[in-house]
């Protein structure tokens, strides 16, 4: 199961990485779709259609229910939810640098001009927000090798 983690990620942010299956995604947020009707807004073939689709079922991002010759296919979010989590640790990572710089700047607009007497004044750290120095303090992404 672990192995599979980094494949599906591989798969996901695939399936996002083309503007055209971005947009077929949001699509079926409003609700599923035949596939003539998720291809039909797009100048693109049904061939093409189609392998946008199968892109985007091979990341799990989207499900097919077969009734005759129909094809419906819906928005499954879960792998979205996954890709989320993984950027979320570059999001609190990039969080406690930007608030580092934050803190160094507000100290440094506070050092008296040359030639003035210093004073000292504490600066308080951003509310809501931890200071981490180094990225070991953060938890690392699971299945991430970077």
């Amino acid at each position: 199961m672990v192995e599979q983690e980094p494949a599906r990620l591989d798969a996901v942010f695939h399936a996002l990485g083309d503007a055209t299956r971005r947009r077929m995604l949001r699509t079926l947020t409003g609700g599923g779709r035949t596939v003539g009707e998720l291809a039909a807004p797009f100048d693109i073939s049904l061939a093409a259609a189609s392998k946008h689709i199968k892109a985007l079922e091979q990341a799990g991002l989207v499900n097919r229910a077969v009734e005759g010759r129909t094809h419906r296919l819906c928005l499954a979010p879960g792998p979205l939810a996954s890709a989320h989590q993984w950027l979320g640790f570059y999001e609190r990572f990039w969080s406690g640098r930007l608030d580092i710089l934050e803190r160094l700047l507000r100290e440094e607009a506070a050092l008296p001009a040359p030639g003035q007497p210093a004073v000292a004044t504490p600066t308080p750290a951003p509310a809501g927000r931890t200071d981490p120095t180094t990225s070991a303090d953060l938890p690392t992404p699971e299945g991430n090798e970077t």
